[in-house]
């Protein structure tokens, strides 16, 4: 029987395919001043916003009526040659837009010489319709940094499909009632390849034990680092709440909490720095200025310094009810190799944690886990695109959660079956992950995923 994951994708995609084919825009006269080539439209004439050009600052403008249906866009034909990498650019202001990530939306269409979809370049997994190839699904460019004065960067760059003549691009407009957007360096252009971004993910499992300090625990994992190191791993991550595991008796959170950075993360940054790696490792924080207490993953870098810490938001009872405080924001970290999110062990059972993560861009989430259902461990890297990196103490031989490392299909690539073992496994993360009927799934999260009050991100 397949994982209920995959059943409900087959599902899903299954009624993508034979759902009916979109519905014809209607094309509308651009303001007069446009450039040759650019024209504008709306799925339905009665949905789009004004249009306006800026010819001095060369800025292609839309502007909202009061209705929440509003959808409109700028459009324009490139000619391309299928096999050449091309890069979209473009930087995006908007006005009382409150979620930029999905009502401004840029989307990349390929087709032949007679309007007709092709074959996408890039393989898909067979195991979900027996199909290792599908049509090319449009793509859709990532937002990238804003600087001060609001304009956000929007790129990324794309092999056209063998049979590809032609590129439209698309800057829609939707769903923002009295809002205003504005475009300007747009630029669709030949380039070279990406540079790949390959990283070698690792994972320790080991449950420290015989300690009677922290600093007692944290030597503990010197030679798995250093193994993991020999292995040539750039990330490594390391276990939950490591001091509360290994120290005995078992002391209370807060009798082990710490200032981050602390002795235990100084202690774990000479490991980084002596191995030119990242570790990132489950601890207890308190926080100086208040004593608050909180279960916490921390980053560390190359250099030896902390990088970024994540405060577990999604407290079990054993941990609330010691009077630990949750945390209430969803950092990802820039690395040498891409963004790293992170979450710790009861987080996994809720979608909204990851969500969170990737929406914020997360490629990779660091999963340091007392114990978790792996099928939700599955779960959170189906439903975002991400690679999760998973270190716990459970015994391999139980079904509960594993030290893995999981694709973004929620398929483990590398699996712990032994106390003390590294395991490590590469990854690029500049390969699409390409699902049939949905093309480079990742990159519409942003763009389709549903929207929450409490959403604080423009991403």
């Amino acid at each position: 029987m397949k994982p209920l994951v995959t059943t409900l994708v087959l599902f899903s995609l299954s009624l993508l395919q034979l759902s009916a084919g979109p519905q014809k825009d209607t094309l509308l006269p651009p303001p007069a001043n446009t450039p040759d080539g650019w024209t504008t439209g709306a799925p339905l004439p009665d949905l789009a916003p004004s249009f306006s050009y800026n010819k001095d600052k060369k800025q292609f403008s839309s502007q909202a009526g009061k209705s929440k249906g509003v959808h409109g866009f700028w459009r324009k034909t490139f000619p391309v040659k299928g096999g050449e990498y091309y890069y979209f650019e473009a930087e995006r202001h908007t006005l009382n837009v409150p979620y930029p990530r999905r009502s401004t939306v840029v989307e990349i269409e390929w087709q032949n010489d007679k309007g007709s979809s092709v074959t996408s370049p890039h393989a898909v997994n067979p195991e979900y319709f027996g199909e290792t190839t599908s049509r090319a699904r449009p793509d859709y460019p990532r937002d990238k940094e804003t600087s001060t004065d609001g304009w956000t960067s929007v790129n990324d760059s794309y092999l056209a499909p063998d049979k590809a003549t032609q590129a439209i691009v698309t800057l829609r407009f939707r769903w923002a009632p009295e809002g205003a957007l504005s475009w300007r360096k747009v630029s669709f252009a030949t380039s070279g390849p990406p540079a790949p971004r390959k990283v070698r993910l690792a994972a320790v499992h080991y449950y420290p034990k015989g300690a009677s300090t922290a600093l007692d625990v944290c030597k503990q994992f010197a030679p798995f680092v250093a193994e993991a190191a020999e292995k040539k791993a750039d990330l490594v991550v390391l276990g939950e709440t490591i001091t509360v595991a290994g120290i005995k008796p078992r002391p209370s959170y807060p009798e082990v909490a710490e200032s981050i950075p602390g002795p235990s993360t100084d202690y774990f940054g000479t490991l980084a720095k002596k191995h030119d790696l990242y570790i990132v490792v489950g601890l207890m924080e308190k926080e100086a200025e208040t004593n608050l207490v909180y279960n916490v993953a921390v980053l560390i870098d190359p250099d030896g310094k902390v990088a970024g810490k994540y405060r577990k938001t999604s407290l079990p009872r054993s941990e609330n009810i010691s009077g630990m405080v949750p945390g209430d924001s969803y950092p990802v970290f820039d690395t040498k190799f891409g963004k790293v999110g992170m979450m710790v062990c009861y987080d996994a059972f809720f979608p909204e944690v990851a969500r969170r993560l990737a929406l914020n861009g997360a490629e990779i989430i660091a999963l340091p886990v007392w114990g978790c259902n792996p099928e939700l461990v599955t779960a959170r890297c189906a439903e975002n695109g991400v690679y999760i990196v998973s270190s716990t103490y459970t015994d391999p031989k139980h079904k509960w959660i594993k030290t893995a490392i999981w694709d973004r299909e929620g398929r483990r690539i590398e699996t712990a079956d032994h106390q003390g073992q590294v395991i490590v496994s590469e990854v690029d993360l500049t390969t699409p992950h390409i699902w049939a009927g949905l093309g480079d799934f990742p990159s519409r999260i942003p763009r389709d995923a549903p929207i929450w009050k409490a959403e604080k991100t423009a991403k």
